[in-house]
This record gives structure tokens, C-alpha cells and sequence, in this order.
């Protein structure tokens, strides 16, 4: 018998900055066209933080589950008209109330997760990103690319990179990011520390060429005024961070001299972020793509402010967190 309309689920609400609180509230109820997910887990994105930490375009409390978009789990009651997915389809989505025990998501928004993933996390909204970041990117065989910022998108982009036949160089702040980048099959990596000196590195490496392509992956002004001077003549400029926080200045003088191409890799199409979510799970799958060094801390749905705060303070050995459902997490 399928439960009532009523019946209560767990959801994290985050009432102020700084604070979620879990709270039960009624189960939601599919409309037509929709599904609902009983999640087994949520990834944490870095893009949740301006709302964690409170700006003035925010209210609070948010809606229950809000901020949550990275939600995997079992198809457990479809709407009216849907017809190409069932009850019991493990699945990841794009839904945007993923920090709870159910979410809704349109049946056409959905990407089947296969045998071969059964039992592990797949934060699929972020893995697809990574997937579109890459295609947009157009990496070759035989390319230098610089991949500035190495948590989870870069050490996802470095796997991939490595694996078309490029040559990575990593740039990262913290010891443990470097390692990652080595362990996901960069050639060389650099500290992320001293801005002239890292230049200069990258132009010895590359016989002054520099780079054909350069993926900042940080969100952060520095280093996209960075990825600017590594990019070489004709190259092309990724940009992959999330921006969110304010207007940037960059180098137009540089990037027009260098006639380099400057790609915002960030796509609100709903069809293109389900066309990568699709191609993340084909990658995973055939392990092209490694979660394993990817996903490096795990919090039960009741610690999720301590996995924002993971997420924000971002300690040493730290690429990404999963909030997961149950109790014992």
C-alpha cells in the first residue's frame, strides 16, 4: 500500500546562516509528469555556500530540502502520464530539494543508474557538470593543460584530460590537492602559492608556450587572473569556477594580444545538464571516471551543517562530502 499523503519524512531546513535544523514534514506527492525519489544520498555543493553563510538576497527559513541538486536514490511513486520510469529505478536527478529523505523531479530529468553502481554515491548533477565542462573544453592528445584549482571538478577534469592523452599540470593550495592531482594522472603539478613564480614554471615547462588549454576551477579572482597568463597564444581559456560573489577585472589587453578563446563552461539548459548527467554515469560505469579519490568525507543527513562547514572551511584532505539518509551514516 503506498503511503499516506501525510506521512512525515526528514528534511534539513536551513533556518538561519550558519544552521540547518532536521525537521519532519510531510512526504511531497509526484504531479503529473513528476517522480519521487526516496534518496539514499546528496552531494554537497561549494555553491550552497553564499546561502550557508548568509547574503541579503537570501530568506530564512529556506524550503525544506532546499539547496540539496545533487540527489540519487529509488524511483518509489511516479504521476499521472508517466510511463518510461518505475517504481524501483535507482536513479540520479536533477532536483533541487535533495537535502531530505524524498525529493520530486520531472520523469524527463532523470538518468538510470546501472548494476555496476549499486551501493555507491553518485552526486549526479555535479558529475555531469564535470562531463560538460570537459566537452567544452575539447581537450586533444598531445595538449598541455593547466587545470587551476584541484578539488573536485579539476581532480574529475584531470582523470579525464589524462585520459584523452594530454599532458596535466595541477595548481592547488594544499599539499593533499596535489597528491590527488598525481594520483588522478597529472604529469606535474605546481603549488598555488606564488603568482610569478608559478608562471614562470609553466613557461619552462612548455618552452614558453604556454598552454593550449587552462580550466580555472576555483570561483576566486586570483587564480582566473592566473589561467589568463598561462593560456598560450590561440589556447583556450576555460573558465569553471562558479563566480558568485562579485565582478571580476581580468586581463581583456592579455587575452585579446594571446587571441585566446574564453569559454564559460556553466550551462543552464536543462537538456544539455541531462545530456551530461547521462554521459557521467556512462563514465563511471566504464571507469573512465573514478569516484573512489573524489568523494573523500561522508555526514548523515542530521550532521548536514557540519558538512557545509566542511565544505566552506575545506581542511586539508577535503575534496568533496555526500550527505547520506540514514541514521547511521
Amino acid at each position: 500500500m503506498p503511503p499516506s499523503p501525510t506521512a512525515p519524512m526528514r528534511a534539513a531546513v536551513l533556518v538561519e546562516p550558519g544552521r540547518f535544523d532536521l525537521q519532519q514534514v510531510p512526504r511531497p506527492e509526484p504531479g503529473p509528469g513528476q517522480v519521487r525519489i526516496r534518496l539514499e544520498g546528496s552531494g554537497v555543493c561549494a555553491s550552497n555556500i553564499p546561502a550557508f553563510e548568509g547574503r541579503e538576497w537570501f530568506q530564512y527559513p529556506m524550503p525544506p530540502g532546499d539547496l540539496g541538486h545533487e540527489g540519487w536514490g529509488v524511483v518509489d511513486a511516479v504521476g499521472e502520464g508517466v510511463e518510461d520510469v518505475v517504481v524501483g529505478d535507482r536513479v540520479a536527478a536533477l532536483s533541487f530539494r535533495a537535502y531530505a529523505e524524498y525529493d520530486l523531479a520531472d520523469a524527463d530529468k532523470l538518468a538510470r543508474l546501472p548494476a555496476a553502481l549499486d551501493g555507491q554515491p553518485f552526486p549526479g548533477e555535479a558529475l555531469g557538470c564535470v562531463m560538460n565542462i570537459f566537452r567544452r573544453a575539447d581537450i586533444r592528445a598531445g595538449q598541455t593543460v593547466a587545470i587551476v584549482g584541484v578539488g573536485f571538478l579539476g581532480a574529475a577534469l584531470t582523470q579525464l584530460a589524462a585520459q584523452a592523452g594530454a599532458r596535466v599540470v595541477g595548481i592547488s593550495r594544499q599539499a593533499s590537492s596535489l597528491a590527488l592531482a598525481r594520483e588522478c594522472g597529472a604529469a606535474e603539478t605546481i603549488a598555488m602559492n606564488d603568482h610569478w613564480e608559478i608562471i614562470e614554471q609553466v613557461r619552462q615547462l612548455t618552452g614558453g608556450r604556454f598552454c593550449e588549454r587552462v580550466i580555472e576551477a576555483t570561483g576566486k579572482p586570483w587564480p582566473l587572473d592566473l589561467a589568463g597568463e598561462l593560456t598560450g597564444e590561440g589556447g583556450r581559456l576555460v573558465i569553471a569556477g562558479f563566480h558568485q560573489d562579485g565582478l571580476r577585472q581580468v586581463n581583456v589587453q592579455l587575452w585579446n594580444w594571446r587571441g585566446i578563446d574564453v569559454v564559460n563552461a556553466h550551462e543552464r539548459d536543462p537538456r544539455v545538464a541531462l545530456d551530461g548527467l547521462r554521459r557521467a554515469v556512462e563514465a563511471v560505469a566504464d571507469g573512465r571516471l573514478r569516484l573512489a579519490p573524489l568523494l573523500t568525507h561522508r555526514f548523515p543527513l542530521a550532521r548536514i551543517t557540519d558538512a557545509l562547514n566542511a565544505v566552506k572551511d575545506r581542511p586539508e584532505g577535503f575534496t568533496k562530502c555526500v550527505v547520506l539518509m540514514e541514521e547511521a551514516a
